[in-house]
């Protein structure tokens, strides 16, 4: 270790942060030294963001201290953070569109004063590279990609002079490429003696990327670890607190039967351009299919279009229930989807939007599908009150009772409720959109089960995920769409993450169904 690495870059002590009666974070003390990568791990609800963004000055602690180089400082809002050398990245990013990505880098800075345009350009690039970054000052937003908006996001705070950095879930919608270039540039900025923090789920990660890890639970400080000298295992059970089991299953799908069979299905959006561009696969009963791809490559509109959500130029989607005659489900609504007999459960990417209704309870949130059929874990024909609180209890959702407005829950929870609602109505094709987006390790192995036990009652379960980990782990096939087109369609036992990676760009070829 060099002498850099021993300096201290920021000092938490026993800072303590309430939301009325909730105290998210309860007297948590932790330091972090320049020359380090430090990871932060939770459950849901376990106070990590909160936490960082008090040093990120979007809140403001109730009781304890922060010091930074040593000295005591107070953070009362963004500018401190940034004079005090503290920079976030937050999981949504902060630009906008229209705007060059040198601008967007110095907005806020001049107070008016007219911009030097060549000074600016210069002094990215010598940021870039310093760091590696491969970004062009002039490229406008709109025409980037989600690693270039990253990476833009990362030299706005650089350019502020950050020494130490926050990322919250830096990784969650880059391709595997485009992660092992971010961890790249992040140990580059290691080495130079940056303090970095990164706040994720993925414990594939932290093992190959940090330096140390803290782990908080229920808003309280659990302990640091060094990396090295420990293990995912050991991580999930200092985050839950007791033994945890780590295994997906994956049994092999028994007499897989077509449920749904969509082709040449092809969307334009309000501007006419194509988000999905003459796709064909079909969707087996019995299986789970995944669905991977880059943000933003017609994940969304493929699963809205199947619901009745979103309208198709072209194409048929033809569902087989069993021992009915297939019906084509293009130009029906969602209810008149219902009405032919099709029992299909969303599970959509807006929770609250789409979802639930934020304002009702669970038992209100319950109503709003067919609670009165169907067979399943959660089902109680008689009472959705009753049902509510076997999905509580199932999924240990953490809410004061089934009445609580759900928009008070944490993303975590929300997702818990809206995906034992889905469950709960016994579909025959289950489609989920980031299910586990958000969710603590716990909570989404929790999830994963759920989807392997509808896959055994013969579901047709279609999974629309971000972890190429996950998806090699539990899907038996895996459809990867790019530019809103079928890259390929790969079996989930025998590909690899890197192939999956490539098809998500377009380099390299799988084979397609249809």
């Amino acid at each position: 270790m060099t002498a850099v690495e021993h300096a201290s870059a920021i000092e938490l002590r026993n800072i303590t942060k309430r939301f009325g009666k909730v105290v998210a974070n309860d007297s948590i003390s932790l330091s972090l030294d320049k020359g380090e990568i430090l990871s932060l791990l939770g459950e849901n609800g376990s106070g990590k963001t909160t936490l960082m963004n008090m040093l990120a000055g979007i809140y403001f602690p109730d009781e304890g201290e922060i010091l930074v180089g040593g000295k005591s400082v107070a953070i009362r809002s963004p500018k401190d953070a940034f004079d005090n050398g503290i920079g976030m990245i937050h999981q949504h990013f902060k630009l906008i569109d229209v705007f060059t990505a040198a601008e967007n880098i110095v907005l806020g800075l001049h107070d008016g004063r007219k911009l030097d345009r060549k000074e600016i350009a210069a002094k990215v690039r010598a940021i870039s590279d310093r760091y590696g970054f491969g970004i062009d000052p002039e490229k406008k937003v709109y025409e980037m990609s989600v690693s270039e908006k990253q990476t833009v996001e990362i030299v706005k705070v650089l350019y502020r002079g950050a020494d130490i950095l926050i990322l919250d879930e830096p990784t969650a919608v880059l391709t595997p490429q485009e992660t092992e270039r971010l961890f790249t540039i992040l140990r580059a900025m290691r080495d130079d003696g940056k303090a970095i923090v990164i706040i994720t789920h993925k414990l594939h990660e932290v093992m190959a990327l940090s330096d140390k890890v803290a782990v908080l639970r229920k808003g309280k400080y659990v302990g640091t670890v060094l990396t090295k000298e420990t293990n995912p295992q050991a991580l999930t059970d200092m985050m839950v607190g007791h033994a945890v089991t780590l295994n997906i299953d994956r049994p092999d799908p028994v007499n897989p039967t077509p449920r749904l069979t969509v082709q040449g299905l092809t969307c334009l959006d309000a501007e006419g351009v194509k988000k999905l561009d003459n796709v064909t696969f079909t969707a087996m009963g019995g299986e789970i299919l995944g669905v991977a791809g880059i943000a933003g490559s017609g994940q969304k509109e493929l699963l809205e279009s199947i619901a009745g959500l979103y309208p198709i130029k072209e194409g048929t989607i033809v569902y087989s229930p069993e021992g009915k005659e297939p019906c084509d489900l293009v130009g029906k609504r969602p209810m008149e989807i219902k009405k032919a007999g099709v029992a299909m459960a969303f599970v959509p990417e807006d929770r609250l939007g789409m979802g639930l209704v934020g304002g009702m309870g669970m038992t209100g949130n319950m109503m709003l599908r067919s609670w009165k059929v169907g067979k399943g874990a959660f089902v109680n024909r008689k009472d959705p009150g009753k049902l509510a609180k076997e999905v509580m209890e199932s999924l240990e959702v953490v809410t004061p009772n089934v009445e609580f407005p759900v928009r008070r829950l944490s993303g975590g929870n929300v997702q818990k409720v809206l995906v034992g609602r889905e469950i709960a109505s016994a579909p025959s094709v289950l489609m989920s959109a980031y299910a586990v987006r958000g969710l603590d390790i716990n909570t989404s192995y929790t999830i994963y089960n759920l989807m392997t036990e509808q896959k055994k009652k013969g579901v047709a379960v279609i999974f629309v995920g971000e972890d190429l980990d996950v998806l090699l782990e539990l899907c038996d096939r895996i459809l990867v769409l790019c530019g809103g087109q079928v890259s390929g369609i790969v079996d989930g036992r025998t590909a690899t993450k890197e192939e999956v990676g490539l098809l998500m760009t377009r380099v390299g070829g799988g084979k397609e169904e249809g």
